[in-house]
């Protein structure tokens, strides 16, 4: 604060700066967004699926979602045209196959496990594109009930007759993952299956994670779970939250808004609620 930077004139104005400064150092998958020309708007962190036990949408979360007039997603995934664009999106060009970017014995392997696990092997998924069969793959591999943070904000804002609106168009998101060879894609596929206790832990760590609302934390984990895969992290997080700032800017100059977007772009240098700082916003914790 400047009040600690410069003399300090008063032992009340240094309290105070002490104070405010102690604040926004907390840590919290909630925050306030304050800023000249904007309503009053919250940043809430979630966690796109997490085990029905861990699952609890808090009281100040509930109050920060009842001030806001509008909801604003990653995407917005109500509609007809979202799942148009979904299939558009999700699925390789006409003629081409998973099998072709892959070997035999990765075929096999992905094969099995998809019998095993859902009933039908590769032929029924042989169009996807990878990161769609990630997501299948995902939800086959948690032997628990799972819940949404989004559909459950969707639902929300539904019954509530809040606008629901998109940070990005799916053809961007989907962009992201185009942008990594499949073949890469495959073999990241494949050693997710190989290793079922391993990518158990990571998941039960995250959701850990997300419950002790440490974002650096999850930031932290999220890169270690990349493998240091700079590339991937530019683009996955840092290109996106980049790309966020102004969406938010222009959300909140027209309401009061409900920002939900995945936790772990919330912390770091590049994360949404250091770079809405940058941007001159005053973005703070909102505690229990």
């Amino acid at each position: 604060m400047n009040t600690l930077v410069k003399i300090i004139v008063t032992v009340t104005l240094s309290i105070l700066s002490l104070t405010l400064s102690a604040q926004e150092n907390k840590s919290s998958n909630l925050w306030k967004i304050e800023g000249d020309n904007i309503k009053t708007s919250y940043l809430f962190g979630t966690m796109h699926l997490i085990p029905q036990k861990d699952f609890q949408l808090k009281d100040k979360v509930k109050s920060a979602f009842e001030a806001s007039e509008q909801v604003v997603l990653e995407l917005d995934m109500t509609g007809p045209e979202f799942m148009k664009d979904m299939m558009a999106h999700s699925y390789l060009e006409k003629g081409t196959e998973l099998k072709s970017y892959m070997d035999e014995s990765e075929y096999e392997l992905l094969d099995n496990f998809l019998k095993e696990k859902t009933g039908n092997g590769m032929p029924m998924y042989s169009t996807m594109k990878p990161f769609m069969l990630m997501s299948v793959i995902i939800m086959a591999s948690v032997d628990e009930p799972l819940a949404s943070f989004e559909m459950t904000l969707m639902q929300m804002a539904k019954e509530a007759n809040k606008e629901i609106e998109g940070l990005e168009t799916l053809a961007s998101q989907v962009a992201v993952f185009d942008a990594a060879p499949y073949e890469k894609q495959i073999d990241d596929l494949v050693e997710m299956i190989s290793k079922p206790e391993e990518n158990a832990e990571i998941f039960n760590k995250m959701a850990q994670l997300y419950v002790s609302e440490d974002i650096e934390a999850m930031y932290g984990y999220m890169d270690e779970y990349m493998k240091g895969d700079i590339v991937m992290m530019e683009k996955f997080l840092d290109e996106r939250n980049n790309n966020w700032i102004p969406e938010i800017a222009k959300f909140s100059k027209e309401a009061p808004t409900f920002y939900g977007v995945g936790a772990a772009h919330l912390g770091g240098d590049q994360g949404v609620v250091n770079l809405l700082r940058e941007a001159g916003y005053r973005v703070t914790p909102v505690m229990d």
